[in-house]
């Protein structure tokens, strides 16, 4: 039987992998190729509305990558991110076999999966999500016997 503690390890150790490749890819494509590059390359793969999708992306990646590490908002970044890997593996990369080097799927299913599995389980104790929780609860139980 694993404990909460083994638990809410696993979970830290999931947002901050997670998260800090979800900002590498989210930073690369804010200030390695600038948004006007990240456009034109999402163009070339036949994205729709590439403009919309490459700001998306990035915003989504970089932005949602520091809540996932942070566990801010984590179902909400979780469900973001898994739905901008949706798009990465339908629109470009399932076609292309399992092997990131030929293109394909592994990153985007890895990164997807792992940000579903935190939407739906949760970031753990050591998280934002945790301690604004904690405050709440904390806040209605002395309203509750205050009244």
């Amino acid at each position: 039987m694993k404990s909460q503690w083994t638990k809410d390890l696993a979970a830290l150790v999931a947002r901050v992998a997670i998260g800090v490749v979800l900002i590498a890819h989210g930073a690369q494509k804010f200030f390695t190729f600038g948004i006007p590059g990240t456009v034109d390359s999402f163009a070339g793969m036949g994205i729709p509305l590439p403009q919309v999708a490459a700001l998306f992306a990035a915003v989504v990646e970089l932005v949602g990558g520091a809540a996932l590490i942070l566990g801010a908002a984590t179902s909400i970044a979780g469900i973001l991110v898994v739905l901008n890997m949706l798009g990465a593996l339908v629109l470009v990369h399932l076609g292309n076999g399992v092997f990131v080097d030929q293109g394909g799927f592994e990153l985007v299913a890895a990164l997807g999966a792992g940000a579903l599995l935190l939407a739906a389980t949760g970031p753990g104790a050591w998280s934002v999500d945790h301690l604004v929780g904690r405050a709440v609860t904390a806040r209605r139980a002395g309203t509750t016997s205050a009244a």
